[in-house]
């Protein structure tokens, strides 16, 4: 059997409900609740404290007193992997002096991005990307004090291996400034991270475009109703993380300098690009459906026409075949179909069929109405 070429792709993700997953403390419950999900990771601390001199990396006890290693190097940078311990978290909270809602906002992970001042301490709320290679997201939840960074993970793998990298390598201006680069640098790579992802959903939108107006079948209005929903998403993740960006380049705070405002209006600028993206997808998305039901719109009436033509041909046909058919007696009369005893009247009444038959293609062909009309040349720009 030939193989359909149009067929589905079998490298299409099956269809699901995308959505940022809301896990909230019950209604009346006090400020401050933390309540973890049952799918909540296994919380993990890594340390990463560098300065010009050099570097330092150690995995601390669950019980052992993380702010001493914060004063050992200029720069350091506790990350957080996985939010089921909340003693854990509680604990870190106290010994740096978290405000409980920030605590509360950390764990509870359906947080819109957002840039929120507590005391001595900046807490950042974003949405980064997952390593599987879709646009599921998570939330990465910041806070920037006096010398060092926490950065708290929904999961344990994450898009900052390159940052790490840097910070080893001491490629950059990274081991030379201080604390607030490093959120900067932090929030710049979870943006950056969504180029590829919207590339990928933009090649999806052209591969799909090219069969929707080369032969549309009924699987592509629900593939085009599932990127739809994908990029709905991802716009949700990215507008209100513009409104965080500008809200640290806007406020004035002592913790984040002017060098770094400068670099964090280059992630405001990259956010508008990407809403950029992201609007002109979902535009040509939502205009995907009209071109495929223009297609099939067309594509039927070509068939009808095909169809309409083959009829209207055998019309006289049919007509002289029945004429032929009835069952008149010569011998009563010598009106009676004298051209059945002609010695030529087979072939000649074939003849005039094959006539009539090539008559009508010419005609049909002179109108236009029988094959698909050669593109015009254009004309040469002047």
């Amino acid at each position: 059997m030939a193989e359909d070429t149009a067929k589905r792709p079998s490298d299409h993700p099956p269809r699901r409900r995308r959505g940022i997953a809301v896990r909230r403390a019950k209604p009346g419950s006090p400020p401050g609740t933390l309540i973890v999900h049952s799918g909540a990771k296994e919380t993990r601390v890594r340390i990463l404290a560098y300065g010009p001199e050099g570097i330092r990396e150690d995995r601390p006890a669950p019980d052992a007193d993380i702010t001493a290693h914060s004063r050992q190097l200029p720069v350091t940078w506790i990350q957080i992997s996985g939010l089921a311990d909340v003693r854990l978290i509680e604990k870190i909270g106290a010994q740096f002096g978290i405000h409980s809602l920030a605590q509360e906002d950390i764990v509870n992970v359906h947080q819109r991005p957002k840039a929120e001042t507590f005391k001595d301490k900046v807490f950042v709320v974003c949405r980064a990307i997952t390593v599987n290679g879709s646009e599921d997201t998570e939330q990465v939840s910041l806070i920037l004090g006096d010398g060092y960074v926490i950065s708290f993970h929904e999961s344990h793998t994450d898009c900052l291996d390159p940052l790490r990298e840097r910070i080893r390598d001491g490629k950059g201006r990274i081991r030379q400034l201080s604390a607030d680069y490093l959120a900067y640098s932090i929030i710049d790579t979870l943006i950056d991270a969504y180029f590829p992802v919207l590339e990928a959903a933009g090649e999806t939108l052209d591969d799909l475009e090219d069969l929707v107006i080369a032969r549309p079948e009924p699987w592509q209005v629900e593939d085009i109703h599932d990127l739809k929903r994908r990029l709905i998403h991802l716009r949700r993740c990215i507008w209100p993380m513009r409104d965080m960006a500008n809200a640290l380049i806007r406020d004035e705070n002592p913790l984040i300098t002017k060098d770094t405002r400068i670099y964090l209006r280059d992630c405001y600028d990259h956010l508008v690009q990407l809403m950029d993206i992201v609007e002109t997808d979902r535009e040509t998305v939502s205009s995907l459906l009209e071109v495929y039901l223009s297609s099939l719109s067309a594509r039927m009436n070509e068939i009808m026409k095909v169809l309409t033509i083959i009829a209207t041909i055998f019309i006289p046909l049919g007509f002289f075949a029945g004429l032929w058919g009835m069952n008149f007696d010569r011998a009563a009369s010598p009106f009676n179909m004298p051209e059945l005893g002609w010695r030529y009247g087979y072939p000649a009444a074939l003849a005039i069929m094959a006539a009539i038959a090539l008559g009508l293609v010419y005609y049909f062909k002179r109108k236009g109405w029988m094959g698909g009309g050669a593109r015009p040349k254009r004309r040469p720009r002047r």
